[in-house]
């Protein structure tokens, strides 16, 4: 398998029974071929079976029809080589900011022995900067440092796929630039492909190497897959006049609110 075809869906289908014999059909007809190394944005309105697809690829529901493949194996439920953050940081309470991550490499890495654990924990501590944090419980820090737990916590056990469904949303947008920085600055470190559900036009662009654009639910599919051109690493100030950023925005801009316009959301 090409790089290209890192990961792929071919003809997923998702219906959810409602009972008495009728049926929600979700998403229908999803076809897409993600590269190792990309980062990937998921944009559409409530209801276009964003995080159904996202619940697919990472194992936790079941596709009705077709098939989800990651480096020649088919996804048939969760595993290592995919994680996935959630927009509420999901971590446990009665453990430390250090003790959530060394639990996830503990689980997944048993073989390592107790110094390569430490020094496992540790780079990933660092590495989105919370060293000062690290014996801090969860319910002692703000949003945005639970958020970098999660991803670090995400990360440490080195999975093929990070999947993130709207993991800066509940944040303000000092924060939330904050962490789509250090999102950008760890994959060019890390190199694993980084799927991202978001509501967010200018985070879709500034993040992605594409922007999947999902047609309004039921039956929701594939609008349009736009490619966005931009070298990396990307500064998100010089970024607001660049020609190619500007087309990228109008582009998802008359997707969402022209051809597929919502009312009520």
């Amino acid at each position: 398998m090409s790089n290209k075809n890192f990961l792929e869906l071919e003809n997923i289908h998702k219906s959810f029974p409602l009972g008495g014999g009728k049926e929600y059909v979700a998403v229908v007809d999803v076809n897409v071929k993600i590269a190792k190394n990309e980062i990937i944005s998921i944009i559409g309105h409530s209801g276009c079976g964003k995080s159904t697809l996202l619940n697919m690829i990472a194992g936790l529901d079941a596709q009705t029809k077709g098939n989800i493949i990651l480096n020649n194996k088919e996804i048939k439920g969760p595993g290592p080589e995919r994680a996935v953050v959630f927009q509420n940081h999901s971590l446990l309470p009665w453990l430390s900011v250090y003790e959530n991550i060394e639990m996830a490499v503990k689980k997944v890495m048993p073989e390592l022995s107790s110094s390569e654990l430490r020094a496992r924990v540790e780079k990933f501590v660092s590495m989105v900067n919370l060293d000062h944090a690290k014996d801090k419980y969860p319910g002692e820090i703000s949003g945005g440092m639970k958020q970098r737990v999660g991803i670090a916590r995400a990360l440490s056990i080195k999975p093929d796929v990070l999947l993130m469904d709207e993991p800066f949303g509940a944040l303000d947008s000092l924060t939330r630039a904050n962490l789509q920085e250090h999102l950008m600055r760890i994959q060019q470190s890390v190199e694993n492909t980084v799927i991202i559900i978001t509501h967010d036009i200018d985070e879709a662009v500034l993040l992605s190497d594409k922007v999947i654009m999902m047609t309004n639910g039921p039956e929701a599919t594939i609008g349009e897959i736009l490619e966005v051109k931009l070298d990396r690493p990307r500064n998100r100030v010089e970024l607001q006049s660049d020609p190619e950023y500007i087309r990228c925005r109008e582009a998802i801009l008359s997707f969402l609110y022209e051809k597929f316009a919502k009312d009520d959301e």
